[in-house]
């Protein structure tokens, strides 16, 4: 196992055409492969004047709003939309059974968690140790159609609950709802601005406030945009992507996605909690602070030192079992990105 850092992510310029659209406060989203640019929090309100990268900086303006983290042992009811093979399942299943994960070596999944852990609500609990798999749904019959706006991904959670065969359960205090779309489905936005989002359900369509979360799988669409580093954009000639630790370019860059919306929805589920930015409808969050960085070093368009395996795959943290690559989130007590493969821990 050697250390290899020297694969860089593109950088664009984004157009102003970014600002989101459609909700009356939009969910977060997550953006790659390259930084955020939010129409209401600009480069120098998050950073300030910062030299020193690594996100480091002790001008970011992350803030606690007041508002709930989870606190509760955590539950994720993964909601398959499409046709997902066994061993892509397997994969995911298997990161989020990491994160709570006891006796596994460094760097580990459950070691990055712990840097999520660390948020707390007014009353100064932490965010729960404790993530666990919930229950699942299939909907393989692609019950909402094959393309999806932003409000008809609310429409597939509120029939995952609702159906009479197996529902999902109904948990506002201690669920997660992880809606996973196979690689020929298209969701608003998907693969123009985003990879993910996460948000909260609206009574008014579901019949409850639930956490949620969507992240897709971007292998047919958009591998180059949201399986970054392990797929390039065409428009970048020469660049090679890196090898995927568990031999799925699409779902082991889900994961890392799927990593970004969970550690959010844990530390700003209503919006109102952990964000930097002026505006709730445009949060900065704990994982967008962080985008692009998987290792010591990373910054602007480095990804940091990251672990290469015997057999030539990268990643920088270790499951129960799998390897996988997942960007690192911002430690609020210390003002810097953070992740178990750091060359100071």
């Amino acid at each position: 196992m050697r250390l290899s850092g020297d694969m860089r992510r593109p950088v664009l310029l984004l157009p102003a055409v970014l600002a989101l659209v459609l909700l009356p406060a939009a969910p977060a989203d997550a953006w790659r492969p390259w930084p955020h640019l939010k129409p209401n929090a600009s480069a120098s309100d998050i950073f300030g004047q910062s030299k020193k990268y690594e996100g480091s900086s002790e001008f970011v303006k992350l803030k606690y709003h007041m508002g709930p983290v989870l606190t509760a042992n955590i539950t994720v009811h993964t909601i398959w939309y499409g046709a997902w093979p066994k061993a892509q399942k397997k994969v995911i299943r298997e990161f989020i059974s990491s994160l709570s994960a006891t006796g596994v070596k460094r760097p580990s999944v459950a070691g990055w968690w712990r840097t999520v852990q660390m948020y707390t609500d007014q009353t100064g609990d932490n965010i729960s140790q404790i993530v666990r798999l919930g229950q699942e749904k299939n909907d393989r019959f692609y019950s909402h159609g094959k393309s999806l706006t932003r409000l008809s991904v609310q429409s597939v959670i509120k029939s995952a609950i609702s159906t009479r065969t197996r529902p999902l359960p109904i948990d506002p205090k201690n669920g997660v709802y992880l809606l996973l779309t196979s690689p020929d489905v298209s969701v608003q936005d998907f693969c123009n601005n985003v990879c993910g989002f996460h948000y909260f359900t609206f009574p008014s369509i579901v019949g409850y406030t639930l956490p949620y979360a969507w992240v897709g799988n971007s292998a047919k669409l958009c591998p180059g945009q949201c399986a970054y580093p392990f797929a390039v954009p065409d428009y970048i000639p020469g660049l090679k992507p890196l090898k995927a630790p568990n031999g799925d370019a699409g779902v082991d860059g889900m994961v890392s996605v799927i990593a970004h919306e969970i550690a959010e929805l844990a530390s700003n589920p209503l919006a109102n909690a952990w964000y930097a930015g002026q505006d709730p409808s445009f949060p900065v969050e704990i994982a967008d602070l962080c985008e692009g960085i998987y290792g010591t070093g990373g910054g602007g368009s480095y990804t940091g030192q990251m672990l290469e395996d015997g057999d030539g795959t990268t990643y920088n943290m270790k499951g129960i079992r799998r390897k996988f690559l997942v960007q690192w989130v911002w430690n609020h007590v210390v003002s810097y990105c953070t992740g178990p493969n750091a060359l100071d821990q």
